[in-house]
């Protein structure tokens, strides 16, 4: 029998990216966040949000990240445990899922409370 060894810094980091790229390659989801959360990155830095704004955008978009990583981790692990089907099952995907839509709502929210009253003084100077 094989004996387990610790991974060190450089092989878990490549256990992690290798991770992330699976997910970017099979989760359309995921790449979609990643585009989202570019562009409001690429937005703050046209309009020179602060410092403490560019925290807060960074923070809800590694939080839509990480919950979409986390739920196609428990997908892959609920269809391993149970291939066909069974309500409970669907209800931890579910559940999964909904993570991922409170994630979503509240960087969409403090985007919102970002970049709103710049949209609006944008719109007060073109018309």
């Amino acid at each position: 029998m094989e004996r387990y060894q610790k991974p060190g810094f450089w092989r878990s980091l490549n256990q992690a990216w290798r991770g992330m790229i699976y997910t970017w390659r099979t989760q359309g989801h995921m790449r979609f966040h990643f585009v989202a959360g570019t562009s409001v990155l690429c937005f703050a830095w046209w309009w020179g949000v602060s410092n403490f704004e560019w925290l807060i955008l960074i923070i809800a978009i590694g939080s839509v990240i990480c919950a979409e990583a986390m739920n196609t981790a428990i997908e892959i692990v609920v269809d391993m445990v149970q291939p066909n089907f069974h309500p409970l099952a669907g209800i931890a995907k579910d559940v999964a899922a909904g993570a991922v839509l409170v994630s979503t709502i509240q960087a969409i929210s403090i985007g919102m409370i970002v970049f709103f009253p710049r949209l609006v003084r944008l719109a007060s100077k073109i018309f």
